[in-house]
């Protein structure tokens, strides 16, 4: 059964889920239908805001993307919202005011892919760090950066820490499993290899072919018998 993805989805840039306070973020609601009557939405866990939407809202819109550059972002989750209350995949964001960071991708990534995580320091650059998933270290040692070849096996949660600047916010990463289109499943059915001929129809011959030989056998026996018959019938009566 195939899945129905939302008509349209939210784009993080940089596509990222951790980012310092301060930082410039641009959400996006994209889709082959257009985001026209979509707007981007968050949930701080003290109630829904709408950007641009002045008082309760957040950001500002500059074109289709809610844009974080005059205001500090915040943790929460995102979404894209149609006027008639569809919704996109949530997207998570954690803001942090910690000395470290993880760059983990905000969106998630197909099995196959390679995602690199590194733990990115407040003053700047990538610190040496320890990198850690689901509560197990993932390397025995610090390193600047670590690159996964991603499974369905890797979905989970991923931090890492360094011993002079501390530990970063916890983030999950999610994996989704590479899509088989229904073209590329179209064109195997129509160009798949024929069948060979049945097994029935390719032995019925040579059981015919033995049938008429026998039957023919059979005539032959009866000729010479009665050719044999009428011999020694004939010289039977001349005794």
């Amino acid at each position: 059964k195939l899945s129905v993805c939302p008509p349209v989805s939210l784009t993080v840039s940089p596509n990222l889920q951790q980012f310092f306070t301060g930082a410039s973020v641009s959400l996006t609601c994209e889709g082959q239908l257009g985001s026209d009557g979509w707007t981007v939405k968050r949930d701080t866990g003290s109630g829904t805001e709408s950007c641009g939407a002045g008082g309760r809202g957040f950001g500002r819109f500059s074109g289709s993307s809610c844009l974080f550059d005059e205001f500090k972002p915040v943790s929460g989750v995102y979404w894209c919202e149609g006027e008639a209350g569809e919704k996109s995949e949530e997207v998570n964001i954690t803001v942090s005011g910690k000395d470290v960071i993880l760059e983990i991708p905000a969106l998630p990534v197909r099995t196959g892919s390679d995602v690199t995580l590194c733990c990115k320091k407040k003053t700047g650059g990538t610190a040496a760090a320890y990198f850690f998933f689901n509560g197990r270290p993932l390397r025995p040692k610090s390193e600047k950066n670590i690159t996964i070849n991603v499974q369905q096996s890797d979905e989970g949660l991923y931090w890492c820490a360094n011993d002079e600047f501390g530990s970063s916010p916890q983030s999950f990463l999610r994996v989704r499993d590479s899509i088989t289109t229904a073209a590329t499943i179209t064109t195997h059915i129509s160009h798949s290899t024929p069948l060979p001929p049945s097994s029935s129809s390719s032995s019925i011959v040579p059981v015919i072919a033995a049938v008429v030989f026998l039957g023919l056998l059979d005539l032959i026996l009866v000729v010479v018998l009665m050719k044999w018959w009428r011999q020694t019938g004939v010289t039977g009566e001349s005794t």
